[in-house]
């Protein structure tokens, strides 16, 4: 429910409320003593889905497009004609100028906006460094990212270009500053003794970012859906927030580790997923905020809005094709990874229990194969450890028997490393 204030013009009175009384609305009313413009102040609830329509024909009773008005969120009404109200006015979705204003409050001003993601920056690469999946998490509740990404949907949508081009310009230099921040925090940390030696490529937290695939992409679209959908019904910012910003600053960050320790390969693959992550989430909120029936106020805008969201789709989408084309590329090789990771334990496992190589009992099968062996062909390197006790003997061609059994199963080539393990076991 919201509660709805405006001043009545001088002469309209009488039809506002008229037109207030046809709606069925109970209202208060009381002279206007300031400005002389103005004659009463009438106050009135309604359902947050008449909003726009009640306002939309109070302006055409004479209420001026610009008029002092304020929309108020209420916690109930009491009153004998409110459930018909309820009943007529089922749209869940607010109304033009509050989502205007909910859009305008999302995005804070630039001093606080940047020193809000510097903050987070520092902290989600200190979790990247660290390993820590509740520290990123940490971070991201304070990632002032939404706030830029809605309100350039908004502003698109209706036709405000202040608003779109404001949240335009914070995503673009937002991200720029936190790829920044992580390549300083990383390389002051690399170059003291704040941090050990260590090669990110190896932190589980680096590599998921530097591996991204078509699941990132529905992290990113999901994650928009959900900013718009919390804007329009007016709940659940906060937590959508934490969202967006999971699927933007810690990538930024990753990329800015890979400046800091001189890995362009993390670099441009961060990149990547942080270029897609953001056309996803301002594709989603566009089409949802048009589809939801968000216009401009004046109908003269309406054609050269609809041209304008079009080629902006257009574009979003089109940027999302090309990069895609690295997350098909990265999901399919991953995709092989798994593969040859899952048939090299059961095949390697299945040779020993079948008894082809005597009494060699199996120890363990690991697989060390990645992304950048998969495009440039390079073998898979296995490594299997076989056990067995003091008096076996070690049958010839355990390596190349094994060797020749992977290569047909998976199609891949593999190298294969075999070592024995000559242990004794007690007896009860």
């Amino acid at each position: 429910m919201r509660l709805v204030q405006i001043l009545v013009p001088e002469g309209a009175r009488e039809s506002i409320v008229d037109s207030l009384d046809d709606e069925g609305i109970d209202y208060a009313m009381w002279e206007e003593t300031g400005r002389g413009d103005f004659e009463a102040v009438i106050s009135f609830p309604v359902p947050t889905g008449g909003v726009e329509p009640v306002l939309s024909r109070l302006r055409d009773e004479g209420l001026e497009e610009n008029a002092y008005t304020i929309v108020q969120s209420t916690e109930t009404v009491v009153s004998r004609r409110i459930d018909d109200l309820r009943e007529r006015y089922t749209d869940l979705r607010i109304s033009r100028d509050e989502l205007v204003a909910r859009a305008a409050e999302l995005a804070p001003e630039t001093s606080t906006f940047f020193i809000f993601l510097v903050v987070s920056t520092l902290i989600a690469t200190a979790g990247l460094l660290l390993d820590s999946t509740a520290t990123i998490i940490g971070a991201m509740v304070i990632a002032p990212l939404m706030g830029p990404a809605i309100s350039a949907s908004v502003g698109t949508v209706l036709a405000r270009d202040d608003m779109a081009s404001r949240g335009l310009m914070l995503q673009t230099t937002g991200l720029a500053a936190a790829v920044a921040t992580g390549a300083l925090f990383g390389l002051l940390l690399k170059e003291t003794v704040l941090l050990p030696p260590v090669d990110i490529r190896t932190i589980p937290q680096v590599a998921e970012r530097t591996s991204p695939n078509f699941l990132s992409l529905f992290l990113a679209l999901g994650s928009g859906i959900a900013g718009a959908v919390s804007l329009i019904r007016g709940a659940g910012s906060a937590l959508v927030g934490v969202a967006i910003a999971v699927a933007l600053i810690p990538p930024a960050a990753t990329a800015g580790l890979g400046l800091a320790w001189g890995y362009p390969g993390v670099t441009v693959a961060a990149g990547v997923l942080v270029l897609v992550n953001l056309l996803a989430v301002n594709l989603a909120a566009l089409v949802l905020f048009w589809l939801a029936g968000y216009r401009p106020e004046l109908g003269t805008y309406a054609a050269q809005t609809r041209r304008r969201v079009r080629t902006h789709v257009a574009a979003v989408v089109f940027g999302i094709a090309v990069l895609s084309v690295v997350l098909g590329l990265v999901t399919w090789a991953s995709f092989e990874i798994g593969t040859v990771e899952y048939t090299t334990n059961d095949e390697v496992e299945a040779m020993f229990d079948d008894g082809r190589f005597d009494e060699l009992q199996f120890g363990s099968a690991s697989v060390e194969y990645t992304i950048a062996d998969v495009f440039l062909g390079t073998p898979a390197s296995v490594n299997v450890v076989a056990e067995h006790g003091p008096n076996t003997r070690i049958p010839p061609g355990v390596a190349q028997g094994i060797d020749d059994r992977l290569t047909n199963e998976t199609g891949r080539s593999v190298a294969v490393d075999v070592v024995f393990v000559r242990g004794q076991r007690s007896t009860a």
